[in-house]
């Protein structure tokens, strides 16, 4: 494969992974339903902790979420019909991804701070 198909291909990719991930809050969502594996995690609970999200703006991230196999959403029947969304084994795989973005936005963050 010649250098320019292979940089074609990576910078391909990182478009990919940005069209699923980015985005002011996917990436919120998936750290709040990562951190409370076992919980039940409702709409309403999601919203509460992911501050500044609309109700709207929360129903179309699950969505894309889901769509895209990284987020399960499960209706419970019972006396009150609850809905409950869990991270996949797939959606945990991004993690590894997000803890080098946590680590290099500290460190952004502390450069940009000391004026570095």
């Amino acid at each position: 494969m010649k250098q320019g198909d292979i940089c074609e291909q990576e910078l391909n990719a990182i478009r990919d992974s940005l069209e699923v991930l980015g985005g002011k809050w996917k990436l919120r969502i998936m750290r709040h339903l990562n951190n409370h594996i076992g919980e039940i995690n409702t709409f309403k609970k999601i919203q509460r902790s992911v501050e500044g999200i609309s109700a709207k703006m929360l129903s179309k991230e699950l969505q894309d979420l889901e769509l895209n196999q990284l987020v399960c959403r499960t209706v419970q029947e019972a006396k009150l019909t609850t809905v409950r969304y869990d991270i996949t084994d797939y959606g945990k795989s991004v993690f590894p991804v997000t803890e080098s973005l946590i680590s290099w936005g500290l460190n952004h963050k502390k450069r940009i701070q000391q004026g570095i």
